[in-house]
């Protein structure tokens, strides 16, 4: 993915809390539901190659109370990459998802993508990414299931213009394994990840933690302090039955 120089500044200004005054500013033991369980309020769709805001092919949507990314629509994928964006920028909390997958890969997914979905947090504005830009520049939280007989873990990371520290060491590779088990069939998954700005984020299933690293930061070294949350559309159908965070300090 081509990092852009302007994403780069606009992604500084950002997570800069004291210019673009992060939403997370007070501590509290509530959980709030980013997903109303009624439409899409409060987010923003953006799709590789078309403008904020055109929900290609009605991908996400809002039906019988969850939150959908679905394929009904489409003849092939052609890497028509999308995300829905939290319309709030936050830097320190906990988020939790429900989510499961559902379905059939549309034709045309990568191989890499069946029963493959991401939280990416920490993220660039939708507004700052390029036409053309497959993933925003954040931290993704991956939610992967495994086929009928191989192991794959879940909880991974994917690092889309993005590094990490683990053990004291800036990593950069794209994708770092968690040690979970593996998540098979449509069954509903819980996934939480602690966020506390550029100190760590730690992913966790079944109440144990399954990863964990600190100093998330761009490319060229900024270190990322908060920034937006959004959920993928790559190709393979998903559900989500809650979305949710709690601020901490």
């Amino acid at each position: 993915m081509k990092i852009r120089l302007v994403g780069i500044i606009m992604m500084s200004v950002l997570v800069t809390c004291g210019v673009a005054k992060c939403s997370d500013a007070k501590e509290s033991n509530e959980w709030i539901q980013l997903f109303n369980g009624k439409n899409l309020d409060g987010w923003k769709v953006k799709f590789r190659g078309h403008d904020l805001g055109d929900n290609y092919l009605n991908t996400f949507r809002v039906e019988d109370g969850i939150l959908k990314v679905s394929y009904d629509g489409y003849e092939k994928f052609d890497n028509k990459f999308g995300h829905l964006f939290h319309n709030k920028s936050f830097s320190n909390y906990v988020i939790r998802v429900e989510y499961r997958f559902v379905g059939d890969q549309v034709t045309g997914g990568p191989g890499w993508a069946f029963r493959n979905n991401g939280i990416m947090v920490h993220g660039q504005t939708p507004e700052s990414m390029d036409k053309e830009q497959n993933f925003p520049n954040s931290i993704e939280i991956q939610l992967l299931g495994g086929g009928e007989s191989d192991e794959r873990s879940n909880g991974n990371l994917c690092t889309p213009g993005t590094h990490v520290v683990i053990n004291g060491k800036l990593v950069k590779r794209h994708v770092i394994n968690s040690n979970s088990k593996t998540y098979r069939g449509d069954k509903w998954v819980v996934l939480e990840a602690e966020v506390r700005g550029s100190k760590v984020i730690r992913h966790k299933l079944d109440g144990k933690t399954v990863l964990e690293y600190n100093k998330p930061q761009l490319n060229n070294g900024t270190l990322l302090e908060g920034g937006t949350i959004s959920i993928q559309a790559e190709s393979h159908p998903t559900e989500f039955r809650k979305i949710e965070i709690k601020l901490l300090k």
